[in-house]
């Protein structure tokens, strides 16, 4: 399903989900990010620890700002960093991810997982 996703964001498949093509191609070439979901949504790139809802919602995202790319903490509860480029967003991104996040897992948010989850 991540595989699947990650690909049809890539080719702009009309049942994908739209997002900013340079953001999607940064966070793909990060090797820890390409294993996560990847959710576009209201001009932002969420990663999620599992591909369906409830999502994990405890990872950073990108936003797509107007000069530039802002990237925020789980729920936007802080700014992480500014940059200008989306790779540079994209390391941001990596560099604040959790030890323990690995590749997704299939299916729903687990409530007993460790972290948040809606």
């Amino acid at each position: 399903m991540v595989e699947r996703t990650w690909r049809m964001l890539r080719e702009g498949h009309p049942e994908a989900r739209r997002g900013c093509p340079e953001v999607i191609e940064a966070a793909f070439a990060e090797p820890r990010l390409r294993g996560l979901y990847p959710f576009p949504s209201h001009g932002a790139l969420f990663f999620h620890r599992n591909t369906d809802f409830p999502w994990s919602n405890d990872l950073p995202h990108i936003a797509t700002g107007f000069t530039g790319y802002v990237v925020y903490a789980a729920r936007s509860a802080e700014i992480l960093g500014e940059t200008a480029t989306p790779e540079e967003a994209a390391a941001v991104v990596v560099a604040h991810l959790p030890d323990d996040c690995g590749p997704a897992v299939e299916g729903p948010w687990p409530e007993s997982a460790p972290g948040p989850s809606i």
